[in-house]
């Protein structure tokens, strides 16, 4: 699959999906890496676990940042992030539903709260994918 060349506007809502993406889950990476401990008294899980997840997606956030902002935007990478986040958006309602996380009843809250916003940005990054093909 060859990458989507950046002509006019047709690749505009995709790569505000994957930025506002990216900015998002840097942000909680940060958040999970910088106040662990108090993060993880206040949802439940414990700071070793929250600070993996904090890698994770700082990690991750600069993969969908650098998709982002490419001249081309790879549709193999989007289907990536796609995928990842459609993944991400299952684990956390499993987590809550199981409980192995450990979540206090607010962290269950926040795990579905941010499972939706996951959510939201693939449906987002599908539109824009669909949108940049239509285009072309």
């Amino acid at each position: 699959m060859t990458a989507l060349t950046v002509t006019a506007d047709r690749t505009k809502f995709l790569r505000l999906a994957l930025a506002a993406d990216a900015v998002v889950t840097a942000g909680n990476g940060l958040v999970y890496l910088a106040f662990a401990g108090p993060v993880g008294d206040l949802l439940g899980p414990d700071a070793a676990l929250l600070r993996g997840i904090g890698v994770f997606l700082l990690v991750y956030g600069a993969g969908v940042g650098l998709l982002a902002g490419r001249r081309a935007i790879s549709p193999a990478g989007t289907k990536a992030v796609i995928a990842l986040n459609i993944i991400w958006t299952l684990a956390s309602i499993a987590a809550v539903v199981t409980g192995a996380a450990g979540f206090t009843t607010l962290g269950a809250i926040w795990a579905i709260a941010q499972a939706l916003v996951v959510g939201v940005f693939a449906e987002l990054q599908i539109t824009g994918l669909r949108k940049a093909r239509s285009s072309q």
